[in-house]
């Protein structure tokens, strides 16, 4: 149960991060940042140990950052799939 309630936290996090690495107005719900944060963080996780780096000590600031990066690209997508036209 704390690993899932740790996941949340550690997503909700990223999401926050990585809507503010992105310029402008994401027009989007906390539930919709925590869900990509989530994601962005279990495909940096992965990216991660596909590069061979997997447990290290202290805290992985490079992972961290591959999270962001992923949580703020499917961000991006996300606007870009729910974005009005007209």
């Amino acid at each position: 149960m704390g690993s899932i309630i740790g996941t949340i936290i550690f997503g909700a996090i990223i999401g926050v991060l990585a809507r503010l690495v992105i310029p402008g107005k994401q027009a989007m719900g906390w539930v919709i940042t925590v869900v990509l944060g989530i994601a962005g963080a279990l495909i940096g996780y992965w990216i991660w140990g596909m590069i061979g780096n997997g447990e290290t000590g202290g805290i992985d600031w490079i992972r961290w950052i591959i999270s962001i990066a992923a949580a703020a690209v499917l961000t991006l997508g996300y606007t870009a799939l729910t974005a009005k036209k007209g």
